[in-house]
């Protein structure tokens, strides 16, 4: 009985998508100041729809500012965190159903030289990002880098959902690399003097992370950037688009993260979530606070 039930869930989920099409076009031609209004309504939205995802990002942000920030802080904190995805839906909309440069043309590039010293080591360079401000324009702006870009990616659960989210992604000639075959393609990329994006924020299974500091709790890391940064010798460059005012974005390209002494991938990942944590301190509300980053836990010790 699974299976006629699965494939009647995907029957219906890809009507909605087809159903929600009028819906996003409407979206993608709004003016700029009018479609970050109605995105913003639109993650006021989610914020009441998505109670667990509501809990969630509470939780987080109380575990990270709950000493900083009191509890109305923390909520509308939240909340502008919510409305933050829903202008980035609004502006995947006219990215994705109008003309590339209409949403490139409000994205400038800070640090350039940073990505430039790096590519000039000749071993391509390694992306450290996350999901931070609008992340997935942050592919198409690569094209303003000056370097071509592959993305490590997760293949969403939804087939139709998946192609979308590809067809997105690969707007501005940027290279897919599905996770499970990430390291030989990855290698294959870096000798092809290409940048290659991974997104660091997330939870990380036991057996793929490793436990290091992220505002002051262990969070399970997967340990793949610091492997293959230690493996090949390819700098590590931060880069993320952090949104401005007026519905514009900056593309921050910031100086590549030195390897460790010690040569271990736990300093090496601790690094880079250090670098995270900077970044999202700026302007907090442009994380994605509704992902359960703490959902792996270390192994409690028994005492004997």
């Amino acid at each position: 009985m699974s299976a006629p039930r699965s494939r009647a869930g995907l029957l219906a989920a890809s009507l909605g998508l087809w159903l929600l099409f009028p819906f996003a076009w409407l979206l993608a031609h709004l003016p700029s100041a009018v479609g970050l209004v109605a995105g913003r309504r639109l993650g006021d939205l989610l914020w009441w729809v998505l109670p667990r995802r509501r809990a969630v990002a509470l939780d987080n942000l109380q575990r990270s500012f709950g000493s900083e920030q009191s509890p109305k802080e923390i909520r509308c904190l939240g909340r502008r965190s919510f409305q933050n995805v829903g202008m980035n839906l609004v502006e995947a909309c006219r990215y994705f159903l109008r003309p590339t440069h209409v949403m490139l043309s409000r994205v400038r590039v800070e640090g350039r030289e940073h990505l430039q010293a790096a590519a000039a080591q000749g071993r391509g360079v390694l992306v450290l990002t996350a999901h931070f401000g609008n992340w997935e324009l942050l592919a198409g702006a690569h094209a303003l880098s000056g370097m071509p870009l592959s993305i490590v990616t997760r293949p969403l659960d939804h087939p139709l959902l998946d192609d979308l989210t590809a067809r997105f992604r690969r707007r501005s000639g940027a290279e897919l690399i599905v996770k499970r075959q990430a390291v030989r393609e990855v290698l294959t990329a870096l000798k092809r003097q290409r940048m290659v994006g991974i997104l660091l924020d997330q939870n990380a299974t036991r057996a793929e992370g490793v436990f290091v500091p992220f505002f002051g709790s262990p969070a399970s890391t997967s340990r793949g950037l610091a492997l293959l940064a230690l493996r090949t010798g390819a700098p590590v460059v931060p880069i993320f688009l952090r949104r401005e005012p007026g519905g514009r974005h900056c593309m921050e390209m910031g100086a590549a993260v030195p390897p460790p002494e010690d040569g271990l991938v736990a300093t090496y990942t601790a690094t880079f979530n250090r670098v995270l944590e900077a970044t999202i301190r700026r302007s907090p509300e442009q994380w994605l606070w509704m992902h359960d980053r703490w959902r792996t836990r270390p192994r409690e010790v028994v005492p004997c």
